[in-house]
């Protein structure tokens, strides 16, 4: 059972949530709001200027009054960093447009000025966080903003050690993969150049850790100049598909496209066409095992719970959903095991992933 902490003060009584209870309720009200659909206002009072200048107990009395008069009911309130910064938590709004953001605040900060002191709000400082985040096309290659996850970033936190084991192994296994592959990836550019017209490797947009963007290699496996559009109305029609419980599971690549040339029929099959991503690994954009990475247009149609896949965590070459279902799988559930892997990793967990990442793979189920 969660033990709910909070502070108080003599006779004014309860006063903030603890920052672990608060961080838990921030969590809890990114769920609600991924079910609801109606977000909430995170807004976060810096006051550790102040409170190193005057008394304490006076500071977070008239604080306290000050947010009392201006919140409702269902409002959250506490240390988003103990001693230092308060945050609120409005809600379920029914909008996050400017307009009603800027009452909020107003509200917020004329209730402050008025129990305050004037000298005391110029060591104020106020931001404001609205979840979730805007997931337009041009939003979508932003950071994450993690002032709204930081329980992840205190998980993050305690697997530093194990992390930084993780990534000097992706550096070093992809190094000598690299190297012994060598003769293999001459042969394969070899035999590209000799069949079609054009580059050797394909370079595609992708998704990765916390939105950045970067370009994920892949030996080429189609005909030049080919319109993305095809591809693009494949994947919409399957996501759009698979959220309803009763589709059956389906193949997430576009398959019999007659734009595959007869090797690339064959780097697909084998999943040779993937081993340019061990260059994406040696240069930190990826891992050897995590998500699966994701084309922007793919993003922006994606429920709010979906996004969490991004949080966090490289994507990977290989990873749970490719070694239990590969590309035969609901999106959906493609995603819940993404979201499984993120919370339950572990040193162990890639290695098992590693291990059985070979056998998926000759078996060639759901390969294309």
């Amino acid at each position: 059972m969660l033990q709910v902490d909070v502070e108080s003060i003599g006779e004014e009584g309860l006063m903030f949530y603890s920052t672990s209870h608060f961080q838990h309720m921030l969590r809890v009200e990114r769920k609600r709001t991924e079910r609801s659909q109606k977000p909430f206002l995170l807004v976060l009072i810096d006051i550790s200027s102040l409170m190193a200048k005057e008394t304490r107990n006076d500071v977070l009395g008239k604080t306290k009054s000050a947010l009392d008069a201006s919140l409702r009911e269902v409002d959250i309130r506490g240390w988003y960093d103990q001693g230092k910064v308060i945050g609120v938590i409005f809600t379920e709004l029914m909008s996050t447009d400017t307009l009603m953001i800027e009452k909020i605040i107003n509200k917020v900060y004329g209730r402050l000025c008025q129990y305050l002191r004037p000298e005391w709000i110029s060591m104020l400082s106020i931001s404001y966080h609205v979840f979730p985040e805007s997931f337009e096309p041009e939003s979508i290659k932003g950071v994450f903003n993690t002032n709204l996850y930081p329980d992840l970033a205190k998980r993050s936190h305690n697997r530093q050690i194990s992390l930084m084991i993780k990534s000097i192994c992706d550096i070093s296994l992809s190094a000598v993969a690299l190297i012994l592959f060598s003769p293999l990836f001459l042969i394969i550019a070899a035999a590209i150049k000799a069949t079609s017209k054009g580059p050797v490797f394909f370079r595609q947009e992708r998704i990765g850790k916390n939105g950045k963007t970067f370009q994920l290699l892949k030996f080429r496996s189609m005909e030049t100049n080919c319109d993305s559009g095809s591809h693009k109305e494949y994947i919409t029609k399957f996501i759009c598909e698979q959220k309803s419980a009763t589709t059956e599971p389906g193949v997430f690549k576009l398959t019999n496209d007659n734009r595959i040339t007869p090797v690339g029929q064959f780097l697909r099959k084998t999943s040779l066409d993937e081993l340019p991503q061990l260059i994406n690994v040696l240069v930190g954009d990826m891992s050897l095992v995590g998500p699966r990475p994701p084309i922007s247009y793919e993003c922006e149609i994606y429920d709010i719970w979906h996004r969490g896949r991004l949080l966090t965590c490289k994507p990977g070459i290989t990873g749970l959903w490719q070694v239990t279902g590969r590309s035969r799988t609901t999106f959906d559930e493609m995603v819940r095991l993404d979201l499984k892997y993120i919370s339950e990793w572990n040193l162990w967990l890639d290695f098992k992933i590693l291990l059985m990442t070979p056998k998926a793979v000759l078996g060639g189920k759901g390969a294309y």
